[in-house]
């Protein structure tokens, strides 16, 4: 939503400025231009990138007009399947867990948390931690370790679509000159024309370089650093899931392990204790239904 009001105060504050100067709106309709600049741009960023990426740019380009999934009721219900499941575990022991994390896609238990459930990053995150946990088989400090690859790993994948999206953005006053060179070489060909319509032509070729030159800091830019922004709201929750996961690995109980995920939280987005207590108290019942 945000998004979309910003983008309509830059737009809408440039032309209202421009139409306040007695600048005509018609003038910086160029279609010709936007098509040099947007097609330039599409171009290279497929000559730059794999068809997967230019993919993911696209759909994280989308993602970013969404509500942020990372919210304060995504991390409460994440604190309360973990404590849900570590109970399970001290209450039944480890291999309770077992046809859960081994077909999480199929587990009941999973499912009475929708929205972790549709997350796959972080369902499969959790399951494969889980597996190595059940087996015994890694040191603490080893899981520690696998976990950091894991997430190393997945953030510099998810970060990908920004940092294509900042190149492009960098580009854009580029492609505008572009646009503006083409305008002008068009212009000089009409140098013996009458003023007025070698005034148009030069007018149209500026059009190239303030479209380039917007399309660069005022969306292309803004859009990166909202993506950004996004890939690391799920840098920071996947990191409270890690943080439980250590937790329970070394021994601690159920609430102290959740505890640590909880003090991973973004402090705008993070539970008090006593909130976290009493959602983990009252809102549970998850452990007996997936039984």
């Amino acid at each position: 939503m945000f998004v979309i009001i910003g983008a309509v105060l830059v737009f809408g504050a440039i032309l209202l400025g421009y139409v306040l100067e007695g600048g005509k709106v018609m003038a910086l309709m160029q279609p010709n231009e936007l098509l040099i600049i947007g097609g330039a741009a599409l171009g290279s960023l497929l000559i730059a990138n794999p068809i997967s990426d230019v993919i993911k740019v696209f759909k994280g380009a989308i993602s970013v007009l969404k509500p942020d999934p990372f919210n304060a009721a995504a991390y409460m219900e994440m604190l309360q399947m973990l404590y849900d499941m570590f109970m399970m575990a001290r209450k039944e022991g480890l291999m309770a867990l077992d046809s859960h994390v081994e077909r999480p896609e199929e587990s009941t238990f999973f499912q009475n948390y929708p929205g972790f459930f549709k997350n796959h990053h972080a369902l499969m995150f959790l399951t494969d931690t889980m597996k190595v946990i059940v087996s015994g088989s890694v040191a603490e400090y080893n899981l520690m370790e696998l976990m950091d690859i894991d997430l190393e790993t997945s953030h510099e994948e998810s970060m990908k679509p920004s940092h294509i999206i900042s190149k492009l953005g960098d580009a854009m006053p580029g492609f505008g000159i572009v646009a503006a060179v083409l305008g002008v070489v068009n212009t000089m060909q009409a140098i013996s024309g009458k003023p007025e319509v070698i005034g148009e032509k030069v007018g149209a070729a500026l059009v190239g370089t303030f479209l380039g030159i917007l399309m660069a800091y005022g969306l292309f830019g803004p859009i990166a650093s909202a993506m950004e922004s996004r890939a690391n709201s799920e840098e920071l929750y996947m990191q409270a899931i890690k943080c439980a996961l250590l937790a329970f690995a070394r021994g601690d109980a159920p609430i102290t392990a959740v505890e640590f995920a909880r003090r991973n939280i973004d402090p705008a987005k993070r539970p008090s204790f006593a909130d976290m207590e009493d959602q983990l108290k009252n809102g549970g019942g998850s452990m007996a239904a997936a039984a």
